[in-house]
């Protein structure tokens, strides 16, 4: 008998991380306007999957994760940036405060809707608007 670990019966459990990866995919599908269906049957799983993982109750294996961000069309490193342990502090204009805010339906048609406008300075001034209203200086 062999004293190596047996991988199989040795899973490990999903953590925070995992959860993390769960609510970037997550947002992403919703950003793509896609379903869990639909991204499901882009990456080869069923919509369940596609759930368990949004909820990281189950872990993405590399290869699927790697499939994934060909269709949804995410650099890897969007799942892995700023993650628990990352050490970095959060602050108003971090990725996880942009994700919560997109877990919300009307976040989803502003992003979706803002993607839509072509001019650079519209899209300057539309975010000036918001950062004002938002009680934000605008940047510069």
């Amino acid at each position: 008998m062999s004293s190596s670990p047996q991988v199989a019966g040795n899973k490990r459990s999903a953590d925070a991380r995992d959860f993390e990866i769960g609510r970037r995919i997550r947002a992403v599908r919703l950003e793509r306007g896609l379903s869990q269906t639909e991204l499901g049957n882009l990456i080869g799983v069923t919509f369940q999957q596609v759930q368990k993982y949004e909820k990281g109750a189950n872990r993405m294996a590399s290869g699927r994760l790697h499939r994934l961000c060909e269709a949804l069309g995410a650099p890897i490193t969007f799942f892995y940036a700023d993650g628990p342990g990352a050490g970095q502090d959060a602050d108003a204009d971090s990725v996880d405060v942009g994700l919560e805010f997109l877990e919300t339906a009307g976040a989803v048609r502003l992003v979706r809707a803002f993607s839509r406008i072509k001019d650079p300075e519209t899209r300057r001034a539309l975010m000036e608007i918001v950062e004002g209203v938002a009680g934000r200086d605008p940047v510069r």
